[in-house]
């Protein structure tokens, strides 16, 4: 993840200022954490969103499976606002 940042930070870097930079940052990270917010709360939605047409009728997940993707979705969130924050400062 961390080489990620890394090569978005270099791919960001060739010639636009700085505020553009950023603005580009926000304006990327935005969809991703309203998949992750929507991924919290509606679990078993994000799991099937693009699966439903293999099932004639939508299967239960179990409870293991909604806390697991609940969980995977808060790291998610915690891990774009650190990368977030490090091209942020990167970029001050």
């Amino acid at each position: 993840m961390f080489l990620y940042s890394r090569m978005l930070l270099i791919g960001l870097t060739s010639g636009v200022n700085k505020m553009g930079q950023l603005i580009v940052v926000i304006i990327l990270i935005i969809p991703v954490y309203g998949i992750l917010i929507w991924s919290y709360f509606f679990p078993q939605d994000s799991y099937f969103w693009g699966k439903r047409w293999m099932y004639e009728e939508e299967p239960e997940l179990s409870a293991g499976a909604i806390r697991y993707i609940k969980v995977t979705s808060i790291i998610g969130m915690i891990v774009f606002t650190l990368i977030f924050v490090g091209i942020f400062i990167k970029l001050i």
